[in-house]
């Protein structure tokens, strides 16, 4: 855990990906919130140091690695609970999307999901919040350097999980069936234009599914999520152009990927090495 003070810095932004909710992301030192509510349900991530917050009659410590969930219209406090202060992200996500993602996961109505006090002590949990947060930011920061169909399913991935082990009625994940013929067309969707931008919810409106079984079924069947498999893909069609001479940054852009980097990166976790060097 970092010695160095914090500063006072904070930075809210959105993405058209999630309509409506804000994000944040920050650290403070010696800021103190005053009691207050959102109207949005309230998902930090604690990163570095810790905070301290009254809520529902009683005081809670954050720390680092913890997901303190507060439910929209309660009043809630924040402050430090270390001499350093404390750094995290956080989602302020309506709850029109929170209920649709419990019905979606249900395959039903389920009545409106709210989050017991205690603070979510979930490695696994706290991770996933934290990648979604950082693949949206990454999206609304770089722009066309990030991922939609990434940083979508990093969405809802995190969001489900939450609602499925910490919410105080968890809704039941719905039976789903084989389906090879809507997994193929995803397939072809996926590999149409790889280099044309495709968030999960495009992907799932082709096959008429909503975007959480869409993910799931195509998670299911094929081993990877979508964004995955299509890298995947990707590197497969790049392979041929590596083997042809075409220089690293030609290929990266033939096959699809966002930049040379980009490519480097994916290509090195499959395959062991660069691809100037594989090459």
């Amino acid at each position: 855990m970092t010695a160095t003070r914090f500063s006072n810095t904070a930075r809210y932004w959105r993405t058209p990906l999630l309509p409506g909710a804000d994000m944040l992301t920050a650290e403070y030192y010696d800021h103190e919130f005053t009691p207050h509510w959102h109207d949005a349900y309230t998902i930090p991530v604690i990163e570095e140091g810790a905070e301290c917050y009254d809520y529902r009659g009683s005081k809670y410590v954050a720390e680092a690695g913890s997901v303190p969930i507060i439910n929209p219209g309660e009043l809630h406090t924040g402050a430090r609970a270390m001499d350093v202060g404390w750094r995290y992200r956080v989602f302020y996500l309506p709850v029109e999307f929170v209920q649709s993602v419990a019905n979606e996961v249900a395959g039903r109505a389920q009545p409106t999901p709210w989050f017991p006090a205690d603070i979510i002590r979930d490695a696994d949990v706290a991770r996933r919040v934290q990648r979604a947060h950082q693949a949206l930011e990454g999206l609304e920061v770089l722009e066309s350097a990030g991922d939609p169909l990434a940083a979508e399913h990093a969405l809802f991935d995190a969001v489900s999980t939450l609602l499925v082990r910490h919410a105080g009625q968890r809704p039941p994940v719905a039976h789903m069936r084989l389906d090879t013929a809507r997994v193929e067309s995803m397939k072809s969707r996926l590999v149409d234009d790889m280099s044309a931008p495709l968030s999960l919810t495009e992907l799932a409106q082709t096959v008429g599914l909503s975007t959480f079984h869409a993910a799931r079924l195509f998670t299911r069947e094929t081993g990877l999520a979508p964004h995955a498999w299509r890298n995947q893909m990707r590197l497969n069609r790049a392979l041929k152009g590596l083997r042809a001479g075409a220089s690293v940054t030609d290929v990266a852009a033939a096959s699809g990927f966002t930049d040379q980097s980009h490519f480097t990166r994916h290509f090195k976790k499959t395959f062991g090495v660069p691809p100037g060097r594989w090459r």
